[in-house]
């Protein structure tokens, strides 16, 4: 009986390491985005966006940031509705700026009264150049004022060939050569009188030879 039970336990045995090997390694019930980072280090970075998306309503992050910002944006929008002071230290406990909160009170909660979620919107925006990363915007669904993108700054054009001088009509010209002529020339000097002395003729001096008189 052993002999035949045998291929049946080593089924038996197979099949439980399957599920166990399954059960490592895939991500059942864990909707925590780590995003490469220890647990103090991503929520700082989440708090950090939060902050800059209350200031500048739009940021542009990588994709995966964005989805990770986005339920903790949603969830302060929601504190901010309620309006309490509960709600106030808890947001205070989150981002840690106070005027980042107020902003986000008296401001950002006040505009989305009416919605009752939905409050944020990602754009995606394509590959990033240097790694290849997925980029997009973050933004405010009642954003009034969006902040746009600098625009690159165009090269500079090149100069224009200025343009040559005309020619003078002819009536010009025969006018400047006329004034020209009558125009009293530069005083020739006089031719000065030949010298009646002759001129002395000079000695030569020889190198290397004794002379006569010696």
């Amino acid at each position: 009986m052993a002999l035949r039970q045998w291929p049946y336990l080593l089924l038996a045995n197979s099949k439980r390491l399957c599920e166990d090997r399954v059960s490592s390694h895939m991500r059942h019930q864990k909707k925590t985005i780590k995003l490469g980072r220890t647990a103090d280090h991503r929520r700082a970075l989440l708090a950090n966006q939060v902050c800059a998306l209350i200031e500048h309503q739009r940021i542009k992050t990588t994709l995966a940031k964005a989805k990770a910002v986005r339920p903790l944006a949603e969830r302060m929008v929601t504190l901010g509705k309620n309006g309490s002071i509960h709600a106030r230290r808890r947001a205070l406990a989150v981002l840690r700026q106070k005027n980042i909160v107020k902003k986000l009170f008296d401001d950002i909660a006040q505009r989305s009264a009416e919605r009752n979620g939905g409050y944020t919107r990602i754009v995606k925006l394509g590959a990033r150049k240097s790694d290849s990363a997925r980029m997009a915007f973050i933004e405010w669904v009642d954003a009034e004022h969006i902040a746009e993108e600098k625009p690159k700054k165009e090269k500079a054009k090149r100069k224009e060939p200025e343009a040559k001088p005309q020619q003078a009509e002819p009536e010009q010209a025969a006018a400047q050569e006329e004034t020209k002529a009558e125009a009293p020339g530069p005083r020739q000097e006089e031719p000065t009188a030949p010298s009646t002395e002759e001129p002395k003729p000079k000695k030569r001096r020889w190198f290397g030879r004794k002379s006569d008189d010696s």
